[in-house]
């Protein structure tokens, strides 16, 4: 008798376990997804956290074209024609520099590029000089980008420097780089800056990309 008794109080047992653990597991179970829930949801949170906002910054250009062809972009003062982009001079220094290479006697100092053994330096490709060389294509030194080399000046035009090679002729007006307009052009042997208030008359330069 009681083994009989025992082994019905033993099942009960057993399955009373068994029903107090399946209210165990269903509740980790449920337990379960909610975490991974909150896991995912931090997961998801946290690049947005990281991201930092970018900044960029702007550089000024420094590629100067023709004043009456859109290309000039000055950012900063100019002093008689210099540029801020260039060798920091102030008006009386390019006053003086324009001064110093002026002509005592121009018909006796010029020289054309076929007495000076002709043109041997760089050629403006011809789609860009019709774009922007010429007589039609005229400009103000006075808004370029400019310094001196060897006492003659030297400033930027369209992407290339332009290099005096002749005095200027003594009889032009002492400010004339501020308030002339000129143009380059090639005359057959070499190319040749013309100032429009002085037709016929070319000062012999040299083109540098």
């Amino acid at each position: 008798m009681l083994l009989g008794t025992t082994a019905p109080a033993y099942a009960q047992h057993e399955q009373e376990g068994k029903g107090q653990g399946k209210p165990q597991q269903a509740q980790q179970q449920h337990q379960q997804p909610a975490q991974q829930q909150h896991q995912q949801a931090a997961q998801h949170q946290q690049p947005a956290q990281r991201q930092q906002p970018t900044r960029t910054t702007q550089r000024p250009p420094t590629n100067f074209g023709g004043t009456y062809n859109g290309g000039v972009q000055p950012k900063g003062p100019t002093y008689g024609g210099v540029h801020h982009s260039g060798v920091p001079q102030h008006q009386g220094q390019v006053r003086s520099g324009f001064t110093q290479s002026r002509a005592g006697s121009w018909k006796n100092e010029h020289q054309t590029w076929s007495q000076r053994g002709g043109y041997s330096g760089y050629r403006v490709p011809e789609v860009r000089f019709r774009s922007y060389f010429g007589r039609d294509h005229f400009f103000r030194i006075n808004a370029l980008p400019m310094f001196f080399v060897g006492g003659y000046p030297r400033f930027q035009y369209d992407g290339y420097w332009v290099t005096f090679i002749d005095p200027w002729p003594e009889e032009w007006a002492p400010n004339w780089y501020e308030t002339d307009d000129v143009y380059l052009d090639y005359n057959g042997d070499g190319y040749y800056l013309y100032d429009r208030s002085y037709p016929g008359i070319g000062i012999a330069v040299s083109i540098a990309s």
